[in-house]
């Protein structure tokens, strides 16, 4: 009788260990079927980094940051990855210096003028789905809209010949500053307020945020749903961006992270903050290049549209800057198209600047006032023949 239940014990001690073996091995395979779909759905067949290379490279990357912009003044995040695979990664200040809180990879900082990337993302992305069209015009959509000749391209590409927002509202028959502007006021006093353009309509560039203002208006009205929940449902939650979001002034304003001057003096919000679709994107260099390698996927930007993206539409003057849609170039005759968009909002200044000939991408977000972040682009150098000098 003993005997018998040793050996009923020893059976159901083997049954339940494999059981737990079982569960164990669906959990793992849930989780790396998972991975695997976040991973595969906009994929990309990039080429290897050797070893090799990454050891050639990576020394000359951190003596240039260490030289240029990383110093003990520097708060935020810095990437620069090739072939989507990370070769230099720092984090260092704080998201909150009372409180001695440090950045780290998971810390989103306001991206400032990087939003007008993603927003175009999402849009560029709508009419690859035939939800609009680039050369819709914006009365199509809102027939209230006075303008009849500005289109969903010249918005993208900053060819409207619209006034910037921040212009038209600091008069104070326009709008009382005392009361936060939201993106719809902005569209109201437009339809409403005889507010007279810069020029006529894709005579010239004029780089205005009021274009990606009415650009997330745009979205809100293709998709119905607020652009906070747009962007979170039609680009981040895809991209496994995890750690960004739309800034909601009206519910977070008490709770999202205020950006700093050089002094580590906090800078208050104004009546500005409100707007979205050209700024409050907050997100981090390690979720920037999730996005940033979906840009090559023919899954997330057909090659028709991708050709349209990345052209200057702007030749107007002699000069190698020049714009795409939701994106700046650099052209010069001898060297690749150099791709990139700064940002500065408050005391966060940005850099994302994506070598498309080189596959090559580099971030840096600070949310300490300083401009040395803009000195990334002299980092391009490093990988072919653009014409930025690596030594001062």
């Amino acid at each position: 009788m003993i005997k018998s239940n040793f050996i009923y014990l020893f059976f159901s001690l083997l049954l339940l260990i494999s059981c737990k073996e079982n569960t164990s091995l669906k959990a793992e395979k849930k989780v790396k079927s998972q991975q695997s779909k976040e991973k595969d759905i906009f994929p990309v067949a990039f080429n290897p980094v050797k070893r090799t290379y990454q050891d050639s490279i990576v020394p000359k990357i951190k003596y240039f940051l260490n030289e240029n912009i990383i110093d003990d003044d520097f708060s935020g995040g810095i990437l620069v990855a090739k072939n989507g695979k990370i070769l230099y990664e720092d984090y260092q200040g704080y998201t909150d210096y009372q409180n001695k809180v440090k950045v780290s990879a998971t810390t989103p900082i306001h991206l400032a003028s990087i939003s007008k990337v993603l927003t175009a993302a999402v849009i560029l992305r709508m009419i690859d789905k035939n939800q609009l069209q680039l050369d819709q015009s914006l009365q199509n959509i809102f027939p209230e809209f006075p303008y009849k000749d500005i289109t969903i391209r010249t918005l993208l590409n900053h060819r409207s010949g619209l006034r910037r927002y921040s212009y038209f509202t600091d008069e104070s028959n326009v709008w009382d500053k005392k009361n936060m502007l939201t993106n719809q006021d902005i569209l109201t006093i437009l339809c409403s307020q005889n507010i007279p353009l810069e020029f006529t309509t894709n005579k010239r560039f004029a780089y205005c945020n009021t274009n990606y203002a009415l650009l997330a208006l745009v979205i809100e009205k293709i998709s119905g749903l607020p652009y906070k929940e747009a962007m979170q449902k039609l680009l981040f939650e895809p991209l496994n961006m995890k750690n960004t979001f739309v800034f909601d002034y009206f519910t977070q304003k008490n709770s999202t992270p205020l950006s700093y001057k050089s002094t580590w003096e906090k800078i208050p919000n104004d009546y500005l903050d409100a707007v979205y679709g050209d700024k409050n994107i907050y997100s981090t260099p390690e979720d920037l290049l999730k996005f940033d390698k979906a840009t090559y996927s023919n899954q997330f930007f057909s090659d028709t549209l991708r050709k349209e993206i990345f052209k200057g539409y702007s030749y107007e003057k002699k000069g190698e800057k020049n714009y795409g849609l939701g994106i700046r170039l650099r052209e010069w005759d001898d060297a690749p198209t150099f791709y990139y968009h700064n940002g500065w909002w408050h005391g966060n200044t940005t850099s994302y600047i994506t070598l498309k000939n080189d596959t090559v991408t580099c971030i840096a977000l600070s949310n300490k006032y300083t401009k040395k972040v803009y000195q990334m682009k002299r980092l391009s150098s490093l990988f072919d023949n653009y014409p930025f000098e690596l030594e001062d």
